[in-house]
């Protein structure tokens, strides 16, 4: 059983420690344990050329254009193991840059609904078939450490993170006003008990449960909402189902119909639906850019000015 704990944050900085305190605890129940400092490495920005899924989808693997950087290392890394310990700095309420660098290029590439479809295509078609760890269960917890009290993001962006590949999220815990928590043995001794949750998970993933705090949304245990105005109706930021929200004994609920669930977004049916809606929209634009208007039209903004650049 192999866990591995990734800190964001600053080298032999608080976030090194609290990672490295998570797997001192998985150690604890039998994990081999590895520990990666992201500031090493460099990771290269995702630039949206949607390559990665256009290959995946015609039977092609899903390869990346960008090549010279760490990011087939690290990912190669997260694949191999059976769980991961993630702690990343808070930045400006949510998740630290380089976080969402790498939840950005994981992407559609490793989308386990994407990857089924292309594993499926591969094989008909006698192409290349995506690496099979993408579509195997592997458990994650996420640690927030912040400097003051702003951080009502970083929980959802954390598990957007683990939505993609549909990684089973165990824990997922920030601490505000975490300058001195080295000093403070309760918040320790909760990194810990991650830890050890984390690794206990990785034993029998099939069986593994969250067992971090409960959440407004009943389904993916999110507290980030999209609210309409002069409406009741809610929508969850993380799974995206969509429902209504309502007062019960002085606490918020959010309720929503049992049809829901098919669209949730860490869902095999959702994910299936999120990508023919993308299909027959990237179909209908690639035709519309094959007409003599569209041409025009994106004419007139490559004549009108000339991007500036480093010399």
């Amino acid at each position: 059983m192999k866990v591995l704990g990734i800190s964001f944050g600053t080298k032999n900085g608080t976030n090194d420690s609290m990672c490295m305190e998570a797997l001192m605890g998985a150690k604890e129940v039998g994990a081999d344990v590895e520990f990666i400092q992201m500031s090493a490495l460099n990771i290269r920005h995702c630039t949206g050329c949607c390559a990665c899924a256009k290959t995946l989808l015609s039977g092609k693997g899903n390869m990346c254009t960008i090549k010279d950087d760490d990011f087939e290392w690290l990912l190669d890394k997260m694949l191999d193991a059976d769980g991961i310990i993630i702690s990343d700095p808070i930045f400006e309420e949510g998740a630290s840059g380089l976080f969402h660098t790498v939840t950005d290029r994981f992407g559609p590439r490793t989308d386990r609904g994407n990857n089924v479809i292309g594993t499926k295509i591969a094989q008909e078609t006698g192409g290349k078939i995506p690496d099979h760890r993408l579509l195997k269960d592997k458990v994650i917890s996420y640690i927030g450490v912040g400097g003051s009290d702003w951080g009502t993001r970083v929980q959802c962006e954390h598990a957007m993170h683990a939505l993609t590949p549909m990684w089973k999220v165990i824990d997922n815990a920030w601490y505000p006003w975490a300058k001195s928590i080295l000093m403070e043995d309760d918040k320790l001794a909760e990194v810990h008990q991650l830890g050890r949750n984390l690794a206990e998970a990785a034993k029998d993933v099939e069986k593994a449960e969250y067992k971090g705090e409960e959440g407004v949304c009943p389904h993916c245990h999110n507290k980030l909402f999209y609210l309409e105005p002069d409406s009741t109706k809610a929508i969850c930021g993380l799974c995206g189902m969509v429902g209504e929200m309502e007062i019960e004994d002085g606490k918020t609920k959010f309720v929503f119909s049992e049809e829901q669930l098919e669209h949730a977004h860490e869902t095999l049916s959702g994910k299936f639906i999120h990508g023919e809606d993308i299909r027959k929209n990237e179909g209908a634009f690639a035709e519309l850019r094959k007409t003599e208007e569209f041409k025009i039209r994106k004419k007139k903004y490559t004549d009108f000015i000339t991007p500036t650049t480093v010399r």
